[in-house]
């Protein structure tokens, strides 16, 4: 795998739980590059997500992250290789009862971090990125959902990682906060970070048009960069 490589899988499978929904998957990701991930609901995509940060397992091909090898990765490893991975998700997933600082230390103490101060100075850099410099102290609640999207973003940059692995993160937004959000991620893979995301907002593909990698008849193709919109997609 070249050194600017931070995704590569080769002849890989997917399976969604014992159906074979992907079979001979083989691209790769470098290192400040962003890329859509597209397809029908049901067509593999957050599968094959979730093989690469190892929450589903590699059954066959060659695959590597972030300098991980994924097929026959071993349990223990499994932590080493998320502290490289930042995951977004479509539904937050965030401490309901807990602050945004608090649910930024909580990542920090699962990972590792024990300075308080460098803890704290993480903390503010990060939300600071995400233009949430003064939401701290907020509660999840007391934000919109832009913000509560903004605050998962910021969870994902805690540990500098190589990749940024984003499922539908504009899936519950309204079309101009998904706006901010896509400009954002693009602006993450700008500081060399590889940005893999999933979705079906095709109309943002215009404003901001990458990579574009298709799941469809049990296969991942590469598309043009200007597709068409197809709401069933």
């Amino acid at each position: 795998m070249a050194f600017d490589t931070i995704i590569e899988l080769k002849e890989a499978s997917v399976f969604q739980k014992d159906i074979l929904v992907l079979s001979n998957v083989t691209f790769s990701v470098d290192r400040g590059q962003f890329c859509y991930l597209i397809g029908r609901t049901g067509s593999g995509k957050s599968s094959l997500l979730k093989i690469l940060y190892a929450d589903l397992p590699m059954v066959d091909g060659y695959g590597r992250v972030a300098g991980t090898e994924l097929y026959g990765i071993r349990d223990k490893e499994i932590p080493y290789l998320r502290r490289k991975i930042g995951i977004v998700f479509q539904d937050f997933q965030l401490l309901s009862d807990r602050s945004v600082r608090e649910n930024l230390f909580f990542v920090m103490r699962a990972t590792g971090w024990r300075d308080k101060i460098a803890m704290e100075e993480r903390m503010v850099d990060v939300l600071e990125k995400v233009g949430l410099g003064t939401k701290a102290f907020k509660m999840p609640h007391e934000l919109s959902g832009g913000e509560q999207q903004r605050v998962v973003i910021a969870r994902s940059l805690i540990n500098d990682p190589d990749v940024i692995l984003a499922d539908e993160p504009t899936g519950n937004l309204d079309p101009e906060t998904s706006e901010g959000i896509i400009e954002l991620m693009h602006e993450i893979s700008t500081t060399g970070r590889a940005v893999l995301m999933a979705t079906h907002d095709y109309s943002l593909f215009g404003k901001f048009p990458a990579r574009i990698l298709k799941c469809q008849g049990g296969k991942l193709a590469e598309e043009p960069y200007a597709v068409e919109s197809d709401k069933n997609s």
